[in-house]
């Protein structure tokens, strides 16, 4: 039986802004911790972190007015997927627009991030 179903978009995108919504609380690492697979990264302009770093960068950052659009799925076979999406919203006071891709792998009974990636999103 295959993992995938055809309410995978609904369920990657709603995870994806659960994330966010962590973030608005600045609650992103503890967020991670549970959202992340052991070996999973980030990629930022400028740097690659691992989960344990992420995890301490991330807690108490506070987001706001995080908005998603223009998500697109990817499906990379049974188990594994792609959603990229463009985000706006303010971080530290200073308004952010961004694309970013996240890779989600099935793993112990739910979709947990296998690499997360962000890019400044071009004029």
């Amino acid at each position: 039986m295959t993992v995938i179903t055809d309410d995978l978009p609904a369920q990657l995108i709603h995870q994806e802004h659960e994330g966010w919504e962590a973030m608005t609380r600045g609650e992103g690492g503890t967020h991670s911790y549970t959202a992340m697979l052991p070996d999973a990264i980030m990629v930022f302009p400028g740097t690659l972190l691992e989960r344990g770093a992420v995890i301490a960068a991330l807690d108490g950052v506070v987001w706001s007015d995080c908005r998603m659009s223009d998500q697109r799925v990817v499906r990379l076979g049974d188990r594994a997927a792609l959603l990229a999406y463009r985000l706006r919203g303010t971080r530290d006071g200073a308004p952010v627009d961004l694309w970013a891709t996240t890779t989600y792998v099935y793993s112990e009974g739910r979709w947990r991030v296998g690499a997360h990636q962000q890019s400044p999103a071009g004029d």
